[in-house]
């Protein structure tokens, strides 16, 4: 697999269904209903798919500040990713989703942030591995010991003050991964505020996926992103850093590595008075 590779395809991931090396996460999920991306889970899923779940697995307790999504404490995630079987740096992990690459991609960027790069996405996702008639099942896999110590990237994740560091620095430039209409504080439906961080553009997360999740060539990808790649230093942030996601995955595949995720995003940014006075 190639150094900038970040997905696999259905007929790959099949044909490598055996390997005891592989491990494969399912990442469904729902803001508006919590418990549905377990209990599609439990319905059926791809052989022998373990579940991570956005609020309870790929998240900690949201607090006052820190967004809607804060990142998981380190020990009790990787102690998950042991319970999978996951060994670090040697273990070939596979996420799928059913809406975009939207939660799949929160697990891709948080095991590189924790310094595993062998992950990769489904493309197609849940959709194209049911369209081949591909294996699935309602049976939950046994839980077999991994080992994981993480090596965080901390280059990759910035907080607030970071943030504010930065709004008017010529070589940086701010993304705003959310939908247009919130980008320009037109509808709001999830935060108590509009808006978008000064000086931010936008470049909305749906874009990087066709219509049926699959993630768009190189080609169109750099083309979304002409204008912003000469830039030494790209932040993105979105709601509560899971959908930014996205768009760090599609600058990964054109070659743009080290791209900063503002994790808490504009849930946390609102969190504060003092942006608004």
């Amino acid at each position: 697999m190639g150094s900038t590779q970040v997905t696999v395809s259905a007929q790959w991931l099949k044909d490598n269904l055996g390997r005891s090396d592989l491990k494969i996460i399912d990442c469904r999920f729902r803001l508006a209903d919590s418990q549905w991306g377990y209990q599609e889970y439990q319905k059926s899923h791809i052989e022998n798919a373990y579940y991570l779940d956005l609020n309870q697995d790929l998240s900690d307790v949201v607090q006052s500040h820190g967004g809607r999504h804060p990142l998981p404490k380190i020990d009790a995630f990787t102690s998950k990713l042991e319970e999978f079987g996951i060994i670090k740096g040697e273990t070939t992990v596979i996420a799928y989703d059913d809406l975009r690459l939207a939660f799949s991609a929160r697990l891709w960027w948080l095991l590189r942030y924790l310094g595993h790069d062998r992950i990769f996405i489904l493309d197609g996702g849940w959709q194209e591995w049911q369209k081949l008639g591909y294996p699935v099942s309602n049976k939950i896999p046994d839980r077999v010991r991994g080992s994981f110590l993480p090596e965080i990237r901390s280059d990759l994740l910035v907080d607030k003050d970071y943030v504010e560091s930065r709004l008017n620095f010529d070589s940086t430039i701010i993304i705003d991964a959310r939908s247009g209409d919130r980008y320009r504080g037109e509808h709001e439906p999830i935060d108590p505020i509009a808006g978008s961080i000064p000086g931010a553009k936008n470049i909305f997360w749906q874009e990087m996926t066709t219509d049926d999740s699959f993630l768009k060539s190189k080609e169109e990808l750099t083309s979304l992103w002409s204008s912003y790649l000469e830039y030494p230093e790209i932040i993105l942030y979105c709601g509560s850093g899971v959908t930014a996601c996205v768009n760090l995955l599609a600058l990964f595949k054109i070659n743009i590595s080290q791209s900063k995720l503002y994790a808490g995003g504009w849930s946390d940014w609102c969190s504060y008075p003092e942006h608004f006075r």
